[in-house]
């Protein structure tokens, strides 16, 4: 099915989609303050440029929004009725792309967590995964939230 849209309108869409500072962002990066660390954003000098980065921890957040990356929950599992080949073949470039940069962050010796876009809405859980990511020293190299509890 073609897009519903004329170009100029999907243009305009698309520009107003904002990459950086989106609410689950700004979400995470107000309980990890209010928790009490610090860090820095979008370090452009790591691959995929870290939403949240600790770099005395080598420890780098991820915010995700369930759409846009694909995950398997109801928003994320949605697939638009116009324009459907377009959106499968950029949301897998999307989670070929994510895969890459934390496979590369590992090798650089950097922990990651992804946060989903849908885990904002459980603040005591998200603060929970968040502590415990942030202090643990084990050799995790990756963590994500699953169903309620940390994996």
């Amino acid at each position: 099915m073609a897009d519903t849209f004329s170009k100029n309108q999907r243009s305009a869409i698309m520009r107003a989609v904002k990459s950086n500072d989106t609410k689950p962002e700004m979400l995470v990066r107000q309980l990890v303050h209010s928790l009490g660390y610090r860090y820095r954003l979008h370090r452009a000098d790591l691959p995929g440029k870290p939403d949240l980065v600790f770099s005395s921890r080598r420890k780098a957040i991820f915010v995700h929004g369930c759409f846009w990356h694909g995950h398997d929950c109801s928003r994320g599992a949605r697939m638009p009725k116009s324009n459907t080949d377009y959106w499968r073949r950029k949301i897998t470039r999307n989670q070929e792309r994510d895969q890459a940069n934390l496979v590369a962050l590992s090798h650089q010796g950097w922990r990651t967590l992804i946060v989903w876009e849908c885990q904002t809405k459980d603040l005591a859980t998200l603060e929970l995964c968040l502590t415990d990511f942030l202090e643990a020293n084990s050799g995790q190299k990756k963590r994500t939230i699953v169903d309620g509890a940390v994996s």
